[in-house]
């Protein structure tokens, strides 16, 4: 569903949305943004992908092996997808972020 509403017209590029990582990632640092929790599953899902421990299972099982690592990364960009929509929202609400920038640029 996330990648389905991530291409919608109106809702954030993925360029945007890549872009509001480094703040997602700060503000949840900082206790600012609710993304910590969230933040911590999404890196573990690419750390289980990129693990060279994984590696074995499917060298040894082929593409049987690979099917948990496309769940994975399915839900992984879901996730991301998701996540940093919230938390665009959650920037324009707060009256920070490029969003808001930009509105008050057209305003002037």
């Amino acid at each position: 569903m996330a990648l389905i509403r991530a291409f919608r017209p109106g809702t954030p590029g993925l360029g945007r949305r890549l872009a509001a990582l480094p703040r997602m990632i700060v503000a949840s640092i900082r206790g600012e943004y609710d993304g910590g929790h969230r933040l911590l599953l999404m890196a573990g899902a690419a750390l289980y992908i990129l693990s060279p421990v994984d590696l074995i299972p499917e060298i040894a099982l082929l593409a049987v092996g690979l099917i948990d690592d496309v769940f994975v990364a399915t839900w992984l960009a879901g996730a991301l997808l998701s996540e940093t929509e919230r938390f665009l929202e959650w920037e324009k609400s707060r009256g920070r972020g490029p969003s808001v920038i930009d509105a008050e640029v057209i305003q002037s």
